[in-house]
């Protein structure tokens, strides 16, 4: 996948960086396998981001197949899990990751404006919070009592469970 431009401003170089494209691949492969969500949903594309970012925020841009795949799902599934301060990492990783590489990082500034866009886009959904105690604690979920999410608090389950179902 080459610049449409052909004026010399383009770079020769891939439009987007292989890391962010190989990334984007298996969370969608992952997501369209799993046939929770209907492929482009609101819910579907909060999933492919979230796991999108988690597979390139991981360094595992393998795909879910080979002779690493195990450990990799293993990895996926440990930082989508229930529990697991994944908006912390994400913040973490991105900041590390533009330490180390700066802002000429093209696959970098994709996950950086994704991350904004799952934050800054909110669903209606069933208010989960009565489960942040966690689930032995908590009493009854109320599914008609929905509240506005950042995109990423729908997707994140979404992609642990089309990682499980994998």
């Amino acid at each position: 996948m080459r610049p449409e431009s052909t004026n010399g401003t383009g770079g020769g170089g891939l439009a987007v960086p292989m890391a962010w494209l190989c990334a984007e691949y298996v969370a969608d492969e992952l997501l369209r396998a799993g046939g929770l969500v209907e492929p482009g949903s609101l819910e579907y594309q909060a999933g492919r981001r979230t796991l999108a970012l988690t597979v390139y925020l991981g360094d595992g841009t393998g795909d879910a197949t080979g002779p690493d795949a195990q450990e990799r799902l293993d990895e996926w599934l440990a930082r989508t899990e229930y529990g697991h301060p994944w908006e912390e990492w994400v913040r973490e990783r991105l900041a590390a990751r533009r330490e180390r590489d700066g802002d000429e990082d093209g696959g970098l500034a994709l996950a950086r404006e994704t991350w904004q866009r799952l934050e800054g886009t909110h669903l209606l959904a069933t208010d989960l919070g009565a489960l942040s105690a966690g689930p032995a604690a908590a009493p009854a979920v109320d599914e008609s009592e929905a509240v506005w999410l950042p995109s990423w608090r729908l997707g994140l389950p979404l992609g642990h469970l089309a990682l499980r179902l994998h």
